[in-house]
């Protein structure tokens, strides 16, 4: 009877932990960013980006050198580049449901953003000509935040050109 208890208590505990798990663990794989970026782009009429492990590798590469302090730096290599800072945890969904939000302060006819405001994030997530994508996530020891990079092939945000 013990033993049934105990089985059933443990069962119950392990339900009740994955069902209280915080929704963005499950919102960080290559294909929960490219479905994101993907939904966006098609929006806008954007063909889909693709997932590419050169560029994701490098993007790892640099949010491991934020793991220790989680500036919100950008890397200056060679991709089109989002980043993003969250607290405690930031799904990647939500990183690039952050840069899409800025599409309100884009304007297409004058291709400007609209005055004090950033819109940089959300044409670089639909520029036409970025195809490959590559983005990663780590969890910060200073703080416990959150730092996503997502990198873009070839980059995007050229002044006087349009992003789609």
């Amino acid at each position: 009877m013990d033993v049934l208890k105990l089985s059933l208590s443990l069962s119950l505990f392990c339900v009740l932990t994955f069902f209280m798990l915080p929704s963005s663990l499950a919102q960080d794989s290559p294909q929960d960013f490219l479905d994101a970026h993907n939904t966006a782009r098609a929006q806008d009429g954007v063909e889909p980006v693709q997932w590419d492990e050169t560029v994701a590798s490098f993007a790892l590469q640099y949010a491991n050198q934020r793991i220790n302090d989680c500036s919100l730096v950008h890397s200056g290599g060679p991709y089109g580049e989002n980043i993003a800072w969250g607290m405690p945890d930031l799904s990647g969904t939500a990183a690039v449901e952050m840069w899409v939000n800025e599409k309100e302060f884009y304007d297409y006819g004058s291709n400007t953003c609209a005055a004090s405001r950033v819109c940089g994030h959300y044409t670089q997530v639909v520029w036409r000509n970025s195809v490959r994508i590559g983005c990663a996530k780590v969890i910060c020891t200073n703080n416990g935040g959150t730092f996503i990079t997502c990198n873009y092939d070839p980059p995007g945000n050229f002044v006087g050109q349009r992003p789609y």
